[in-house]
């Protein structure tokens, strides 16, 4: 396994050449021609940027209902996403009275990159997206108790949520959607990947991607065409956001994200007796990201989790068919508007 790792990464850098980009964040995106208005910036839609320390600056975005809120919610997006993403389901939760906070991920979206190529997701712990989203509730959001938070993980975003929680992030409630507990597809057997990537990580070399993997492309698949959501409108959304957007495209994950991923789901599984929030797990039937029985493993060891599997839900259900959608959607409305009927637990 050893020598299968070392040949591998001295192949590294035959693979290493490609567009090189800005590392630094940035703000405003141009909208792409022909997207429909419900897919367009919510009303009062503003920007902003938090960093913790020498770790890099990530992006975050913020709009509120035009009338009284009742609540608030943090969403962590998944791997690939930026908020752009989330702007029909940013607008249908101001619409109910929820004011709506958006966190992206370390190296994705607007945030700063730490690989040179910017469209490569890459970093090297999940840790700085973890302590990230705990001084986004504490700075930024500063919940005073009148209006409950609820955070939503989707995907990735849902163990950052998850690992933030255990290490005493306050909540009154977590919505994970589709969470990743584990990866179905990966370009290796798992144990030969984690130890390729740990030696790339050894080697400094931990930015690259594994040899072939797909970096993004113009003519490449949307989220329909790789099996994310069975809705073509919704599922064009994310890609016409990053054609209009080079600074926005993510391609391919390299080793680096692979192995952080692996150290933070082995800690995370630890500490799961730690979660005292109730949480609600919502997951598609129709998954082929992430294993269910990995989700279900993680649920029955929390406290206080509900699980509920949306019939023909595929992964990223905010950009499902209406009949899905509709479904998930009205399950984070209820996890929110019910979030401060009870005091949060301590962890």
């Amino acid at each position: 396994m050893r020598r299968f790792a070392l040949v591998l990464l001295l192949a590294l850098p035959l693979f290493a050449c490609g567009e090189q980009g800005s590392r630094a964040p940035f703000a405003d995106t141009r909208t792409p021609p022909g997207l429909e208005r419900r897919f367009l910036p919510p009303p009062g839609w503003a920007w902003g940027y938090v960093q913790v320390g020498d770790d890099k600056v990530q992006r975050y975005g913020v709009s509120g209902p035009s009338g009284a809120a009742t609540g608030q919610v943090l969403i962590l997006a998944d791997y690939g996403e930026s908020a752009e993403t989330w702007f029909e389901t940013v607008r249908d939760l101001n619409a109910k009275g929820v004011v709506v906070w958006i966190l992206e991920r370390q190296g994705q979206g607007g945030s700063e990159r730490l690989a040179d190529r910017r469209d490569r997701g890459h970093v090297e712990s999940y840790a700085p997206d973890v302590t990230a989203t705990k001084a986004m509730v504490k700075v930024v959001i500063r919940p005073d108790g009148r209006l409950p938070l609820t955070a939503l993980g989707q995907g990735q975003g849902g163990l950052v949520a998850l690992r933030a929680v255990e290490e005493g992030l306050m909540l009154d409630s977590l919505v994970l959607s589709a969470p990743v507990f584990e990866l179905s597809s990966l370009p290796r057997p798992k144990g030969q990947l984690i130890e390729a990537a740990q030696w790339a990580r050894r080697l400094r070399l931990s930015s690259q991607a594994w040899p072939g993997a797909g970096d993004w492309r113009r003519d490449g698949p949307d989220d329909r065409a790789q099996g994310l959501t069975s809705d073509p409108v919704r599922g064009a959304v994310n890609h016409a956001w990053q054609t209009a957007n080079p600074d926005l495209r993510m391609g391919a994950p390299s080793l680096g994200q692979y192995a952080a991923f692996y150290d933070v789901l082995d800690v995370t599984a630890r500490d799961l007796s730690r979660v005292k929030a109730p949480v609600v797990l919502l997951a598609g039937d129709a998954d082929t990201i992430t294993p269910a029985f990995a989700q279900d493993s993680v649920c029955k060891a929390l406290a206080d989790c509900r699980p509920t599997r949306l019939p023909g839900g595929r992964h990223a259900l905010h950009l499902e068919r209406d009949s899905v959608r509709q479904a998930w959607l009205e399950a984070v409305l209820t996890a929110v508007q019910t979030a401060g009927r009870s005091k949060p637990a301590t962890p």
